[in-house]
């Protein structure tokens, strides 16, 4: 987000001299300027009160991040939605309009910062090829981060539980080529890097943890109880895929394969 400059209106100056007095030199008075109405206010009320959330949230997420490499990526974030309003900020109704047609929802796409981003297939989760950071899906609480979990190739975990929206108390897992940049406890938005995917050879899995956050949700009896060796793509893989192409993220190449287990019945099933 970004303000939007404030016109300031320029001075009418009068011209037009008084009847009978056209041989006088008369100085041009300045006019007032015209006073704001009630919409006007409102509007303006509206932005201050925008700035000062951008700007508090900004300070609450700057406290939990690990570097100032991701307080620069929160910043470009923060900054890049500031802009696109910055264009609805020249009239009010034009603000009342942009706030009440916004398409932006509660979650974002997570892989968004991820260069050269390869979707694999469907397992327990969904594997993807690449590097770079990777964001929280939305408002979240982190349940677990290790570099050091070797269950999974490359050793890296992370585990969050979602605070907001459709999939409120779900917990979401990213793991294997993984280098976490929060710790437990912390807050996450969606502008939080929970940490960066690096070139390890074997890329990252991410999808539905179980609620313990210790392994894939798709191991539990009420999904079906597939592990490591399969039968894939699982059902709860293809849920979780689901959501990631809801939010741009392409579509894994087996995601239209038949899916084996079951999706418990606290999750969503369409997005």
């Amino acid at each position: 987000m970004s303000t939007a400059p404030v016109r300031d209106p320029k001075a009418q100056r009068s011209a037009a001299a008084r009847p009978g007095a056209a041989s006088r030199h008369r100085k041009g008075s300045r006019a007032r300027p015209r006073r704001w109405g009630k919409l006007e206010w409102a509007a303006a009320a509206a932005v201050w009160c925008l700035v000062v959330l951008v700007f508090g949230w900004g300070a609450v997420q700057y406290g939990g991040v690990q570097s100032p490499a991701q307080a620069g990526a929160w910043f470009a974030q923060a900054t890049g939605d500031l802009g696109a309003w910055s264009g609805a900020w020249s009239s009010p109704a034009q603000f009342v309009s942009a706030a009440i047609a916004s398409p932006r929802g509660v979650y974002r796409n997570p892989l968004r910062g991820v260069g050269g981003l390869v979707p694999e297939r469907i397992d327990d989760g969904v594997d993807f090829g690449g590097s770079g950071p990777v964001y929280a899906l939305g408002d979240a609480v982190v349940t677990g981060a290790t570099s050091t979990n070797f269950g999974w190739p490359g050793g890296g975990w992370i585990t969050y539980q979602l605070t907001d929206g459709p999939a409120a108390g779900l917990v979401v897992y990213v793991a294997e080529d993984i280098t976490p940049a929060v710790t437990v406890g912390q807050r996450v938005l969606p502008s939080t890097v929970i940490g960066t995917m690096f070139d390890g050879g074997d890329g990252i899995e991410t999808g539905w943890a179980q609620s313990t956050g210790l392994s894939a949700e798709s191991e539990l009896p009420e999904a079906g109880s597939i592990a490591g060796l399969g039968p894939f793509p699982t059902r709860v893989g293809v849920n979780f895929d689901e959501l990631l192409q809801s939010l741009g993220v392409p579509g894994a190449p087996n995601r239209t394969q038949l899916a084996s287990g079951l999706l418990p019945a606290s999750y969503p099933a369409s997005w």
